[in-house]
């Protein structure tokens, strides 16, 4: 049977009832009459894995900006995950970054994350989101096609499982499996252009028993992976008095699931933090590596690079909302040319993600696939590229003893100020001040080695 919702000024329709499209429904429910979430599979009522989101069992948090946008969404909400085992930490005071050979600065910060497992923090998003009266929940509906009406730029909709859905919004959260640009090459539109930078990433996660004295009481360790290594690691508290452990590699040689070969890949990071837990502490349930499935979320916009993706996936959606409330507030009388009617709301993704692209060209082996190129290519290292990853890298070494450098760099990560800010003068004299004293340090230490050896 097939039912027809008329395009009343009212209606929003959101596809995916995942991270991306439950904080999607919420904000527009704050612009629109009702707003339909749609979802392929059953949504359970309590915190459990779903197959539609292979990337729950692996390791999640929330940055300071994702948790500050989350409790404006849902007053509430933070105390009530933390009632639930979530556990609350200064991400830089109670963490230990691995950058350059050493950790971090770690200065009290005030950028307070929240740690736990994905499918707890989706359970609690859910229920908030679902119990608001304006939200109509749709799910076991398999969508089909866009439907358009060519008569007037301001129609559209969806058939989902024999079902014709009009509305006056379209958001599309079905994460990296989205069918939008074939649906809209169907319709006439041009497919968006694809900008990808192949950087061979896998990982394998595990759980772990947590212990109180284990790092005397910090909660997060983050390994990145070298150029040269190309190996890395993050390990977070969880709930549960659990440590969930991600071993990361590029271009292969991924850590593998058995116990003994994760402990053996752990020994080979840059760093021994997270081979002293998952060498000694009681390993949880089975490993997990991920289920890759051939807009809003992953379906505009992928992230893999390591380490910040942990947090990225789900406070960059967090953040795009605040944009995408922003939008909602147009005039709705001016109609939207056929061409930014789809992707105006997913295309305002916080800058940090140029930077990480960047930062991932430092590898020899990545590969950039552009409209401009025919066929994937060796990732383009101009001279702009090499400087920002120049200076990073001396961010990095400046923030082994700079407070100032590091709350800089963190500031950034946590997408609380953009990009530019890392070479504000006050934090790039910083940097060039503290480099430079490294580099007088070690030359004396040289000169001394020489001088004995005479």
């Amino acid at each position: 049977m097939t039912q027809m919702l008329r395009a009343d000024g009212k209606h929003a329709i959101v596809l995916g009832g995942s991270m991306a499209g439950l904080l999607a429904t919420r904000v527009l429910s704050d612009h629109f009459g009702r707003v339909s979430l749609i979802e392929r599979d059953a949504l359970p009522a309590q915190a459990e894995q779903r197959r539609g989101v292979p990337q729950g069992r692996h390791t999640h948090g929330l940055l300071a900006s994702g948790r500050n946008v989350l409790e404006k969404l849902f007053p509430g909400i933070c105390e009530a995950l933390l009632k639930e085992g979530a556990v609350s930490h200064d991400i830089v005071r109670d963490s230990r970054w691995f950058f350059e050979g050493a950790c971090l600065s770690r200065p009290p910060s005030g950028l307070n994350g929240l740690l736990m497992t994905r499918p707890l923090l989706e359970a609690a998003m859910r229920e908030r989101v679902l119990a608001n009266p304006k939200v109509v929940r749709r799910d076991e509906l398999v969508v089909e096609e866009l439907l358009a009406d060519r008569k007037s730029v301001r129609g559209t909709g969806v058939r989902a499982s024999g079902q014709a859905l009009l509305g006056d919004l379209v958001v599309d959260a079905t994460g990296r499996g989205s069918r939008s640009p074939q649906w809209l090459e169907q319709l006439g539109y041009e497919k968006p252009a694809e900008d990808v930078v192949q950087i061979g990433l896998g990982y394998t996660t595990r759980f772990f028993r947590r212990k109180p004295t284990d790092f005397n009481g910090d909660t997060a360790v983050v390994i990145p992976p070298t150029p040269k290594g190309k190996r890395g690691g993050v390990m977070l508290a969880q709930e549960g008095d659990r440590w969930t452990v991600t071993l990361i590699a590029h271009f292969g040689n991924n850590a593998p699931e058995d116990l003994d070969g994760f402990i053996a890949f752990a020994r080979t990071l840059p760093a021994p933090y997270i081979h002293e837990v998952v060498s000694r502490n009681e390993p949880l349930g089975e490993p997990h590596q991920p289920d890759f499935r051939p807009a809003f979320g992953d379906a505009t916009s992928c992230y893999n690079a390591f380490p910040r993706a942990i947090w990225y996936s789900v406070t960059r959606f967090a953040a795009s909302t605040q944009f995408m409330g922003k939008a909602c507030l147009w005039p709705r009388s001016k109609p939207w040319s056929s061409k930014t009617r789809w992707f105006q709301m997913p295309a305002a993704w916080p800058r940090p993600f140029s930077v990480g692209r960047l930062r991932s060209l430092r590898f020899p082996g990545v590969l950039l696939s552009a409209p401009t190129c025919a066929f994937p290519r060796r990732g383009r290292r101009t001279a702009g590229v090499k400087l920002v990853n120049w200076y990073i890298s001396k961010l990095h070494k400046a923030a082994h003893a700079d407070p100032v450098a590091a709350l800089a760099f963190h500031r950034v990560g946590n997408l609380l100020a953009p990009p530019p800010s890392i070479m504000h003068p006050r934090v790039a004299a910083r940097v060039l001040w503290e480099n430079l004293r490294l580099s007088r340090k070690g030359t004396t230490k040289l000169r001394l080695v020489h001088d004995g050896n005479d």
